[in-house]
């Protein structure tokens, strides 16, 4: 069973039919929605602020899910996937993104609907990423705009397929 600890009393909370892995580790004042997965190794730390998620989240292997004490929660739409080893910190993340594998996206950034952040993208603190578009390199520019084959092939695939993986666990 995941390691699920309560911070200062606040326990996290869980939608319908979400999966969490046997050594995910989520504790404090995290509310995840409905059909949501926490894989092996990732941590949703909501000890020094909040953390929100949408419906049809996923967090993937070795992700961290962090937040800034008294400055900067972290909130997470739906349809959203964060890929194996990222970081996501104290920033706004809308509805249908992919977060690349090994990626950072720091404090006060806010992700547009429908973006990819490239593996291995470093999201400086305060950027504004533009919705529909793709951000690659460190730090993160834009390369290009999004299409809808990269929204079907990839963002929705992914979150999509994410529900399937956690289906295999339960």
């Amino acid at each position: 069973m995941a390691l699920i600890k309560p911070v200062k009393g606040i326990q996290p909370q869980f939608g319908k039919d979400c999966y969490l892995a046997e050594n995910a580790t989520i504790v404090g004042d995290v509310i995840m929605g409905d059909a949501c997965s926490v894989w092996f190794n990732a941590v949703v730390r909501g000890d020094v602020n909040a953390i929100r998620m949408g419906n049809k989240v996923n967090i993937q292997d070795g992700a961290v899910i962090h937040c800034t004490y008294q400055k900067a929660a972290t909130t997470i739409g739906n349809n959203v996937s964060i890929g194996h080893n990222a970081l996501v910190h104290g920033c706004t993340i809308h509805d249908n993104v992919l977060i690349g594998m090994g990626s950072i996206v720091m404090d006060h950034c806010e992700v547009g609907s429908n973006s990819i952040i490239a593996a291995g993208a470093v999201v400086l603190e305060n950027t504004k990423i533009e919705p529909g578009s793709v951000y690659a390199g460190v730090p993160a520019k834009k390369v290009k705009d999004i299409n809808q084959e990269l929204i079907n092939g990839e963002i929705n695939r992914i979150a999509n397929n994410y529900v399937m993986y956690s289906s295999w666990f339960k």
